[in-house]
């Protein structure tokens, strides 16, 4: 019986003597840590943080180093569930958004909040209904930019404590009632048409201005087309009768002249009495008048008492 008890004894020394070899050497094996990239390992010492572990090989004490968190430090994106919000004119809209954050402190976003994601998603809520709250319905459309601007404003301040960086917050929807949207349906339809007709009667009225325009500017170079062509004829018919005036004073200079000279006299004589026989030809001719001297015989009295010009 005391051979039985010693044996019996003695194994369950080895069994705990194995397990014991056998936990050390698990705890030796999970002491050595392999941080991936973009994470970050929180390491708590006998209970209270002591450091926190980047990217790389790591080796902890067995039994009073552990790893207490894991951050992933990459950015996240994360849905903001649809939620019922009321505008400054009381009317009641659905609104959902999108969060765009990272980890920037390991630590803090370890301790300092329980849970960062609830906490982030909740507080973006609250800030989007207090801003909501403040805008009329109208400009809750127009101004997306300025609602996302001042929520990621609240959620960084208080990403402070967290150890949170939050980059950006998206309005995904707002939804407005059915009987609003069918409301603003028909608002808009009505400016689309009223844009339509002032395009319309601003076009008539250009078209209008056009023609009378052109109507215009066609009566006018009518007009200086004619003065421009009664300009040119009266200085054509001007320049006509001074070529003439210069050309009979020309030619009565040259018969002044001719006239000063030896026998000069009568042979104008003589060419006036040329001419004078020749308009005898039409004594026929009734549309032609010629003077007829009294005495036909006395060819000195027709040059006489003919007057012509030469």
């Amino acid at each position: 019986m005391n051979l039985d008890s010693i044996s019996i004894f003695d194994m369950f020394n080895l069994f705990v003597i194995g397990g014991t070899f056998l936990i050390v050497i698990i705890k030796f094996f999970q002491s050595i840590r392999l941080v991936p990239t973009k994470k970050a390992y929180i390491i708590e010492r006998l209970g209270k943080y002591h450091k926190t572990l980047g990217p790389g090989f790591h080796a902890l004490i067995p039994f009073i180093d552990k790893v207490a968190f894991i951050q992933d430090l990459k950015e996240r994106t994360i849905d903001v569930p649809p939620q019922d919000c009321f505008s400054r004119d009381e009317v009641n809209v659905v609104v959902d958004a999108v969060i765009y954050l990272s980890v920037m402190d390991p630590a803090k976003a370890s301790y300092g909040v329980t849970n960062f994601v609830y906490a982030a998603i909740e507080l973006a809520q609250t800030s989007t209904r207090s801003i909501i709250g403040t805008l009329d319905l109208d400009r809750t459309f127009e101004e997306r930019e300025l609602i996302s601007a001042k929520v990621v404003e609240v959620l960084n301040h208080a990403g402070q404590t967290w150890g949170l960086r939050v980059h950006r917050y998206e309005i995904k929807n707002i939804m407005p009632p059915h009987s609003v949207q069918n409301a603003m349906e028909k608002q808009v339809n009505a400016e689309r048409e009223k844009r339509a007709i002032l395009a319309k009667s601003e076009g008539d009225k250009q078209s209008r201005i056009n023609m009378s325009e052109g109507s215009k500017r066609e009566m006018i170079n009518i007009s200086e087309g004619h003065m421009q062509r009664r300009i040119n004829e009266a200085e054509g018919q001007a320049a006509e009768i001074l070529t003439i005036a210069q050309a009979t004073a020309e030619s009565i200079k040259r018969i002044s002249s001719a006239l000063s000279e030896k026998g000069g006299e009568k042979a104008y004589n003589l060419k006036l009495g040329e001419k004078y026989l020749n308009q005898m030809e039409h004594l026929a001719d009734k549309s032609v008048e010629v003077i007829v001297p009294a005495d036909i015989s006395n060819f000195n009295q027709w040059l006489k008492s003919v007057d012509l010009k030469f």
